[in-house]
């Protein structure tokens, strides 16, 4: 990164990456909330957003000051790795629009209530942004409950954005209060322990083998203490290399674990937004379905063919997923 000259420009973002995946793959109709600066690379944004099909009513716009003192759009510059050289990314991401959301500034009755939001997902990212964005999470989680919306929620922990704002303890604070809201809870192993405080016993820091036992019974723990669970997932990633991983999921549901296809030795073009898009195969899965275990297989494939195209947000096809998730190869199709 520090010796590039050029970049190419996509959009994205934890929680949008979700909307835009479960519109271009899966079809459905999906709207994102949000806030830009009004300003060149905002509306640049705005078209890529509109490329994906997704609604772009909910869109907050922010008038500009000139040269971004007030208010800005965030970037992100990631590398993508390759062997023993691990995946960067640098944001840029302070004073954005986004980040200066407060409770008040989005009319959840109107998603909720009056549009009739089926599904909402939203996660850890957008809760660490700054102080009031916790505050407009637990605005849009307790309408969308009052109106019988199903929240997911993924928890995404990232240190950098809390060390400001209080830190691990605050991270567990906010976290485990929108908790009481979910439905369904979307983490790997370290997001459960930095974001709700459990512990998955025989993961080494580097994270190299996933104890799946220990796992299980961390989510049982996790569910006495929040009953309000529907669902749990995790992505189960065990890193080789940066361009071979070891590649599954697993759900709990209704009392019983499912575990998804397994991928290992997968190779990997651009690991970012994987697990996004096994968070919109999974939600698919269930919203077509109402199955677990077709849910989990949908997230899967969806987030391994995810890391083999470049960019945060997917290109693959439902009929590319539907291959790979009933056993089809890689052989040419012409």
């Amino acid at each position: 990164m520090h010796t590039s000259r050029n970049f190419n420009a996509w959009e994205g973002g934890g929680e949008y990456n979700v909307t835009r995946g479960l519109r271009r793959c899966f079809g459905l109709k999906t709207a994102v909330v949000t806030a830009f600066a009004d300003n060149p690379i905002g509306r640049l944004v705005e078209d890529f957003i509109l490329q994906g099909g997704v609604d772009t009513d909910f869109i907050k716009w922010v008038d500009y000051d000139g040269i971004g003192r007030e208010v800005r759009n965030g970037l992100n510059f990631t590398e993508r790795g390759f062997g023993i050289r691990g995946a960067v990314g640098c944001p840029d991401r302070g004073n954005t629009a986004t980040s200066q959301l407060k409770a008040g500034d989005i009319d959840w009755e109107e998603i909720f209530g009056r549009r009739g939001a089926q599904w909402f997902h939203t996660g850890g990212i957008f809760a660490a942004l700054s102080e009031t964005t916790p505050e407009v999470l637990l605005e849009a989680v307790k309408c969308a409950k009052k109106h019988g919306t199903i929240v997911s929620y993924d928890l995404n922990y990232r240190p950098s954005l809390w060390k400001d704002f209080g830190g691990l303890k605050r991270c567990q604070e906010v976290n485990r209060e929108i908790a009481r809201y979910v439905d369904v809870m979307i983490g790997n192993e370290e997001d459960f322990t930095a974001c709700l405080g459990f512990e998955v016993e025989g993961v080494d820091e580097n994270i190299s083998h996933i104890p799946v036992e220990a796992f299980k019974n961390m989510i049982k723990t996790a569910i006495k203490e929040f009953p309000n669970f529907k669902a749990t997932a995790t992505t189960l990633r065990a890193v080789k290399t940066a361009t071979i991983n070891d590649w599954a999921a697993m759900a709990w549901h209704d009392g019983e674990f499912y575990e998804s296809i397994q991928f290992p030795n997968l190779e990997i073009l651009d690991r970012v937004g994987g697990g996004d898009s096994f968070a919109s195969g999974f939600i698919y899965g269930f919203l077509s379905e109402n199955d677990p275990q077709e849910a989990v297989d949908y997230g899967c494939v969806h987030g391994a063919l995810a890391m083999t195209t470049p960019g945060d947000t997917t290109m693959a096809t439902l009929k590319e997923v539907q291959k790979i998730k009933s056993g089809g190869g890689a052989r040419v199709e012409r």
